[in-house]
């Protein structure tokens, strides 16, 4: 277990090595779901006044479905339309890296404290996605960070698109987790 709580440590101070670490670990999956998880429960937790117990479960349940469908897609974008030459990866690398980029989220429980809740959450997201484009800049072997960024960005619009599409006609939240 300080082996885990150590890796997100390191993941949230955006520690290149250990992106590196995880990349290579194929045993580290049920550490990057556990992850995910973790940071959105912690959301769930911190919007608990908006959201209530239930919004624990499904946003849990998205982030999950959110985490594996990014981590394709990333793949897609990063392997066939944007590689660099020496770019070598596969759907689990970025399962492992994207996950731990999630660990930043953990301070979303903070959210909890009144009058406090949307900086905490703002400076979360924006804490992640500078981890996930250390992770896909890793988990895709690149050497432009801008690179890694032009691909998070693609894949954020058209996952974007595609849950308010699904929630549209599901019936689910008006905007994405």
């Amino acid at each position: 277990m300080t082996n885990f709580k150590d890796r997100i440590i390191r993941a949230a101070k955006l520690d290149v090595h250990l992106y590196e670490e995880v990349e290579a670990d194929k045993g580290a999956l049920v550490q990057a779901m556990s992850v995910v998880v973790l940071s959105s429960v912690a959301a769930g937790v911190g919007s608990i006044g908006k959201v209530g117990f239930s919004g624990i479960l499904f946003g849990t349940i998205t982030a999950l479905v959110g985490w594996y469908f990014w981590a394709f897609l990333t793949y897609f974008i990063g392997t066939k339309f944007l590689p660099e030459p020496q770019t070598k990866a596969d759907v689990g690398e970025l399962l492992r890296t994207i996950g731990f980029s999630s660990s930043p989220g953990l301070i979303r429980v903070l959210g909890i404290i009144p009058g406090v809740g949307a900086l905490v959450h703002f400076v979360a997201q924006v804490w992640m996605l500078v981890a996930m484009i250390i992770a896909v800049r890793q988990a895709l072997d690149y050497t432009s960070t801008l690179r890694a960024a032009g691909v998070c960005f693609i894949g954020w619009i058209i996952q974007m698109l595609i849950f308010m599409l699904l929630f549209s006609i599901l019936g689910g939240p008006a905007k994405p987790m």
